[in-house]
């Protein structure tokens, strides 16, 4: 499997940017997927999840309210819409694909990793 992240930049506070993570070589709609931050000198983080069918998604209360996660299966993209970005918002941006089962909210969790798009906002 192959996750190409993109959509990452520098923003102001309080504004937007939606990610995107490419995916090819697995059936794409019969996974789950989610995404990730790292902040400098941080542990890596859960961000979203969602379902294989997009039906059920998931998010810590750190950003429940500001980002949407969401997926096309029909074109093998998964997104992340970010609004009302703060800085404490920068990080690495990491999508990833779980092939079983267990919680979203844990990295050990998935399989597979994108290389990461950085997102950077200015206070």
């Amino acid at each position: 499997v192959q996750l190409q992240a993109s959509g990452g930049g520098l923003v102001q506070a309080g504004g937007s940017l939606r990610l995107s993570c490419a995916a090819s070589g697995r059936t794409f709609s019969n996974y789950d997927m989610g995404w990730f931050r790292q902040a400098p000198g941080k542990e890596r983080e859960f961000v979203a999840g969602i379902s294989w069918s997009g039906s059920s998604t998931y998010y810590p209360d750190s950003v429940k309210g500001r980002f949407t996660i969401s997926r096309d299966n029909t074109k093998n993209i998964l997104y992340l819409q970010m609004n009302s970005l703060k800085p404490e918002d920068t990080a690495v941006y990491y999508c990833a694909l779980k092939l079983g089962g267990g919680s979203h909210y844990y990295s050990r969790h998935y399989d597979y990793w994108g290389q990461g798009t950085l997102v950077t906002v200015s206070s």
